[in-house]
């Protein structure tokens, strides 16, 4: 018998690893077969279904104080957070630009969380890969080797990331030392009135207010009027303000309208504007051999926002930051701090990634990114976009021969917006018929496809961005849509 000093008691250490790991092995092994026939198998299930009172009280119920077996724990995911997802892996999920995710990320994500490996930086094969991401990134849009990135949680984040760089360049003054109000003439940023929202947030989370967002009109294209910026920036001008910032769109998120990215590349030299681009929806048509045209002049931007977790189909979440001028990205985050000092050896002899950012501790995104693009290779990708991009014009033909429904909006990629026509029937009814078609194919388990309004007209939107849509399930939406507008407007 171990002895001990008298009057001591022998400690007990405890650990989150189990004592046997065979239990965790059997689960783990149903869990991977259980995954690999959720996503076989994904077609025989709704595409969305609403859960029951019964699996909805189970969120609710109390903190839990003693252990449960792990075969429990996860049989109860089983049977409540997995069987009632939010749909968009299926193949008619079309409801919101996400992407649909595959099962190569998945298990990346799994090696990612297993390896625990923190990315605000150090001198580990983790923050190498990261790196590497972000430069095959930097390949597929055409930015120079010597830009700069990050990956962050996704487009509302890079975007942000993005201003701040712009703001910091173009405000005359030490921003970070003195703040906004030091500005000496007030900052203007200007984009199409089709812009994302997360371009609001990030301008009134840097200071700088919404009226400091100028909304350019946009023509019946949806695309942002060049002429119009021109005088709203002369305009500017004249009355104390400074134009900082011109934001073009590849591809909006109402309906895939591509802004002219080459003129607004040259208007932004003419007028010394910081030129940034949300390609999140769009960017990566640059790899899409059929229709990399469409985003010519990307490579000209200052700055570019973009998602692997939509076109590149990496599970939640993954978004791209990339900066033209690596000096002012870096300038705009970095922080000297006495516990994270750079060392000429070891974990610390490596770049700080968090040193391009607002997060410290960062998860280990650029996994799942990596093994994909290495099994698939990009050109696969680009392949796929063009698939989307062919599916959406195929929906937007078969939606023309039929004489009960309308196109919105022109198609230009992927993103579809139309409605049922519903003659005899004023603008609020049609609206009110359009929502109740969209909310029972969600119900139904059909589709889950969104809606929109495009210059003041209520629509449905069909964004295609997923792998597994076949042109079948195209057709099936479209049959699904008349005859659900049938009966309803049958019955009044």
């Amino acid at each position: 018998m171990e002895s001990l000093p008298h009057g001591s008691a022998k400690v007990v250490e405890e650990t989150l690893d189990p004592e046997d790991w065979s239990d965790a092995q059997t689960v783990a092994r149903q869990a991977v077969d259980d995954a690999i026939a959720y996503l076989r198998d994904i077609r025989d299930r709704p595409v969305w279904q609403n859960m029951p009172d019964k699996i909805r009280r189970t969120f609710q119920a109390s903190l839990p104080h003693s252990p449960t077996p792990l075969s429990d724990v996860y049989r109860e995911v089983a049977a409540t957070v997995m069987s009632y997802p939010m749909g968009n892996i299926h193949p008619r999920f079309w409801a919101w630009y996400m992407g649909s995710s595959n099962f190569t990320g998945a298990l990346a994500d799994f090696l990612a969380a297993v390896q625990g490996s923190n990315l605000g930086g150090g001198n580990h094969a983790a923050a190498r890969m990261d790196e590497q991401v972000v430069d095959w990134c930097k390949q597929m849009v055409g930015f120079p080797a010597s830009s700069s990135g990050s990956l962050v949680s996704g487009g509302s984040m890079a975007n942000t990331v993005a201003l701040i760089v712009a703001r910091n360049v173009k405000a005359g003054v030490d921003v970070r030392e003195r703040g906004v109000a030091a500005i000496e003439r007030p900052l203007r940023f200007y984009a199409s009135d089709q812009l994302h929202s997360c371009h609001r947030k990030a301008i009134e989370a840097m200071g700088l207010g919404n009226r400091a967002l100028q909304r350019i009109p946009t023509g019946g294209d949806l695309r942002l009027d060049l002429e119009a910026l021109r005088a709203v920036i002369a305009r500017d001008r004249a009355a104390g303000f400074q134009p900082a910032c011109v934001i073009g769109s590849a591809g909006t998120v109402n309906t895939g309208a591509i802004d002219d990215l080459q003129a607004i590349a040259d208007l932004a030299v003419t007028e010394d504007l910081w030129f940034h681009v949300d390609g999140c929806i769009g960017a990566l048509i640059a790899i899409a051999p059929d229709n990399c045209d469409r985003v010519r002049g990307l490579e000209r931007a200052d700055s570019i926002a973009l998602d692997p977790h939509k076109w590149l189909h990496a599970p939640f979440e993954v978004g791209c930051v990339l900066v033209r001028d690596a000096v002012a990205h870096l300038a705009s985050f970095a922080v000297e701090q006495e516990y994270l000092g750079k060392t000429p050896r070891g974990l610390a002899s490596a770049d700080w990634l968090y040193e391009y950012g607002l997060q410290t501790s960062r998860g280990f995104r650029a996994l799942k990114v990596w093994m994909t693009l290495k099994q698939h290779g990009v050109i696969k990708f680009g392949r796929l976009i063009d698939q989307n991009i062919a599916q959406g014009h195929y929906l937007d033909e078969l939606i023309a021969s039929e004489p009960l429904l309308e196109i919105v909006a022109r198609t230009t990629i992927n993103i579809v917006c139309f409605r049922y026509r519903a003659p005899g029937l004023d603008e609020e009814a049609v609206k009110s018929l359009n929502a109740e078609i969209m909310m029972r194919l969600q119900e139904d388990g059909t589709a889950a496809i969104s809606d929109t309004t495009v210059h003041g007209r209520y629509c449905l939107r069909v964004a295609i961005n997923n792998h597994r849509t076949r042109r079948s399930d195209l057709e099936l939406l479209v049959r699904e849509v008349v005859r659900l507008g049938q009966q309803i407007a049958h019955k009044g």
